[in-house]
């Protein structure tokens, strides 16, 4: 198999489940070249899950041709995030993996460019290797003080809900949000 194209916003898709290993041919170019998008996909032709290979994503063809967004523009730097150029919100809309969230997915933003999606995070990776988030993600829900330890104690697998962790590309800050059932 071909190496994946990088993705500074998304710089490793396989890890977090948005990539995968397939046989399956690319819609928008015609070839199976080992991989296979499985996130989230947004254009008014409805079937188009599981079509597009890394390739026709990075270099924004499948974007283009089937008019389809990755993300939703409106997700990115949305709510008391910093706004980004719209350079930026394209490359992260058109021609860069989304990923699969609870609700609708947003994208982090930090030092006027958008984070690097780095995955999922429960309420363990949280106390962890990700525990820089913690005060982003908290301060993003705009919850009581009352509430947070319960909110945080129902993240992870098999639970109500997921982190979405970020790094700043610039400064490294950690960051990201929460959402639940």
């Amino acid at each position: 198999m071909t190496a994946l194209p990088h993705f500074k916003y998304h710089p490793d898709p396989i890890g977090t489940g948005s990539i995968e290993a397939s046989a399956e041919t690319c819609r928008c170019c015609g070839q199976a070249r080992g991989y296979i998008y499985t996130g989230p996909v947004y254009a008014a032709e409805e079937a188009l899950e599981n079509a597009f290979c890394p390739w026709c994503i990075a270099d924004g063809s499948a974007a283009a041709r089937f008019d389809a967004e990755f993300t939703d523009p409106a997700g990115v730097a949305s709510g008391l995030w910093i706004p980004v150029p719209d350079a930026v919100t394209d490359e992260v809309c058109y021609r860069t993996p989304g990923f699969t969230g609870w609700q609708d997915t947003r994208w982090w933003t930090h030092c006027r460019d958008a984070g690097e999606f780095l995955g999922y995070g429960g309420h363990e990776d949280l106390a962890g290797r990700w525990a820089g988030a913690v005060a982003e993600i908290r301060e993003d829900l705009l919850v009581p003080d009352d509430d947070w330890e319960d909110i945080l104690a129902s993240l992870g697998e098999g639970r109500d809900g997921w982190a979405y962790v970020f790094r700043c590309r610039h400064c490294g800050t950690l960051g990201g949000y929460a959402d639940w059932s």
